[in-house]
């Protein structure tokens, strides 16, 4: 499925829901420019000028629900207002500040959120072109950051957010997510996934205290400033469950991960996923177990979730970046690993 599209009517209804909700947020403030960003699938992006405010409050980012679908899932841009607003009142360095938000009149009239424009450098180091990466300083040193900002964002009780009444994902229900996107994958992109959904329900490790889990905690979606995170960002998929997932999904991009979208050429500097997990143990003051499991789930979900990016691009005809053009070999042989993983 093609990403949202923005027109000329859907430009002039935002504007002016948009300079409404500006002057109760701010009255005497009044909208300068409202300008798409390029984005993703799950939403729309646009940056937003506002004159007669602090410098902190413009421009801002506003995210909008793609209009014509229900805002659910990964497209609820309200779930997600509620999450950063908890978030960044925990600390600023876990989320955007969310100003305002409009409800709308879904599916026709799409909800959005308004944020501050975070200051910081985005990028994946290990999936960029060698000679667009940080040092292997800067690299190491954000690692190290995203560490520990994980370990304190899992340190937050989900009831201190406000999310007692959330669901917990369970192990089950996220297998059975990553197992739902290979079923409707053609078969050149299946490999022996069913095999691997297998082991993995036969040998799923004991429940821990569940807690927020960004869903792709990776450096990609964590804004940089120098050697420190100033923000994460991307809450598009979050939800209440095990740490662990978290936790390997971020080793999975350290150099000795293994990524097979990794770029050729010399390491990028990123600590060891050894030194990760020290990090991470050290600052929640826990023992983590069962990496091993884990680490075969994330290489699952890796190649289920490329397996549907490869799929669109097919589908659309568009060109694909480097890094997931390596990945369509690569994916079978990430299935042989999680299960060698389960299996040994």
């Amino acid at each position: 499925m093609a990403g949202p599209q923005v027109d000329d009517e859907l430009l002039a209804s935002l504007g002016k829901r948009v300079a409404d909700q500006v002057s109760e947020w701010r009255p005497g403030a009044s909208v300068i420019d409202l300008r798409p960003l390029a984005g993703g699938t799950s939403s729309l992006a646009f940056t937003l000028e506002i004159s007669d405010v602090s410098p902190r409050e413009s421009p801002l980012v506003l995210k909008v629900a793609p209009p014509g679908l229900e805002p659910v899932r990964n497209r609820d841009v309200l779930r997600q207002a509620r999450l950063l607003s908890a978030l960044h009142e925990q600390s600023p360095g876990l989320a955007p500040e969310v100003f305002f938000t409009d409800a709308g009149e879904p599916p026709e009239v799409p909800p959005f959120l308004a944020m501050n424009l975070v200051e910081g450098e985005c990028l994946e180091p290990i999936l960029v072109p060698v000679d667009q990466r940080p040092s292997p300083q800067v690299a190491r040193s954000r690692g190290l950051a995203a560490a520990r900002n994980l370990a304190f964002l899992h340190s937050i009780a989900p009831a201190d957010l406000g999310l007692s009444e959330e669901p917990v994902v369970t192990l089950a229900s996220e297998i059975e997510r990553w197992t739902r996107a290979f079923e409707t994958l053609p078969p050149d992109l299946r490999g022996d996934f069913a095999s691997v959904a297998g082991l993995l329900r036969d040998s799923m490790p004991a429940p821990v205290d569940p807690v927020v889990n960004h869903g792709d905690y990776r450096l990609g979606n964590l804004l940089c400033g120098g050697e420190e995170v100033n923000a994460i960002i991307d809450w598009e998929i979050w939800s209440v469950g095990d740490p662990r997932i978290d936790v390997t999904w971020l080793l999975f991009f350290a150099d000795d991960g293994g990524h097979p979208a990794a770029e050729p050429g010399p390491p990028v500097g990123t600590p060891s996923g050894a030194e990760l997990i020290d990090v991470y143990e050290s600052e929640r003051g826990v023992e983590l177990g069962d990496l091993s499991w884990f680490t075969a789930l994330s290489k699952y979900k890796e190649a289920g979730l490329t397996g549907l990016l490869l799929k669109r691009a097919d589908k659309n005809g568009t060109a694909m970046k480097p890094a997931l053009a390596r990945m369509r070999p690569e994916l079978p042989r990430l299935l042989r690993e999680a299960a060698l993983l389960l299996e040994g």
